[in-house]
């Protein structure tokens, strides 16, 4: 009795380059939402993920916010985890080893002074395992007054000068969406040394419960994640991949592969797949291949050849 025949594989590339990291294809899960990735070992092949971002690492463990601390909202959820981790010392001895080795891991940092964010990336770099670094630009700088170092052009400036000399790992920057203009804030970071950007990190906001008139969060403010910032998102990953010569990559509200794909259209050369993860644990999975199954049924070699293909009206 002969075997059935094996579907046809597709012949598309998907492999990318993301700021001189490798990927098998654009698609990683984005820090926060995906633990430090062995928490979805046992539901998710991770080695099908073109990579993962870490849960953002200080240089000591965090506790976060007390709760509650995430909340569903119409079209997307707010959180104000306060970005509680292991510490980077625990990461690399602990979380680091339980992943594929094949997988490119990006580490992301966070601080609240520019020489804290230095020192965790020193210590990142030469770990064997580590593809590269995400600096989280969106988080407040204690010296300014709470302001976050993606908001100010000469504060964005020093912290990823700052970075930039502290490791020489591929460096993406995770811009902050709370700004004028995402154009000023992608060449700042490029002409200190950016090797690519991630954006958009959350929009800050603020829900209310009113059968107490608080916040519904105990923090009060928080990010906005979800389906509802992604034509935010689409437009600044657009007028960033204008603006700069690096590689972008895309966040924001991506649930399927017709999401993602936008985002390669409008000049991303990866996407990072969040909030979906917490309501589907295969999800950046499937993005990944529904991308690769549009980019066949397109005629398309290479899931690269989608990038930046956008035709926008040019009275605009």
């Amino acid at each position: 009795m002969s075997r059935p025949e094996e579907p046809a594989r597709s012949r598309v590339d998907t492999r990318v380059d993301l700021g001189g990291i490798r990927l098998r294809n654009p698609v990683l899960t984005a820090s926060g939402t995906f633990g430090y990735g062995s928490e979805f070992s046992p539901f998710v092949d991770l080695t099908r993920l073109g990579g993962i971002v870490a849960k953002s690492l200080t240089l000591e463990p965090r506790q976060g916010n007390p709760p509650p601390r995430i909340a569903e909202t119409p079209a997307g959820m707010l959180n104000a985890i306060g970005l509680e981790n292991v510490g980077v010392a625990a990461f690399v001895a602990e979380k680091l080893p339980l992943l594929p080795a094949e997988l490119p891991v990006v580490a992301s940092v966070f601080e609240t002074e520019i020489d804290r964010y230095a020192e965790v990336c020193k210590r990142l770099t030469g770990v064997p395992r580590v593809a590269g670094l995400e600096i989280n630009a969106s988080c407040p700088h204690v010296k300014s007054g709470g302001i976050e170092f993606g908001q100010r052009p000469a504060l964005l400036a020093e912290l990823v000068r700052s970075a930039r000399r502290a490791s020489s790992l591929p460096l993406l920057v995770k811009l902050s969406p709370n700004v004028t203009d995402i154009r000023e804030m992608a060449r700042v970071c490029e002409a200190e040394g950016a090797d690519a950007l991630s954006l958009i990190n959350t929009l800050q906001a603020l829900d209310v419960d009113l059968a107490t008139r608080r916040p519904v969060l105990r923090n009060g403010l928080g990010g906005l994640s979800g389906p509802a910032i992604r034509p935010v998102a689409l437009r600044m990953v657009w007028q960033a991949s204008q603006a700069v010569r690096i590689p972008v990559c895309g966040i924001g509200g991506i649930m399927s592969a017709a999401d993602a794909v936008k985002f390669l259209v409008c000049g991303a050369t990866a996407v990072q797949v969040g909030t979906a993860n917490y309501l589907n644990p295969l999800a950046a999975v499937e993005v990944a291949e529904g991308i690769e199954a549009y980019a066949a049924a397109q005629g398309l070699a290479r899931v690269a050849d989608l990038i930046g293909t956008l035709e926008m009206p040019t009275d605009r």
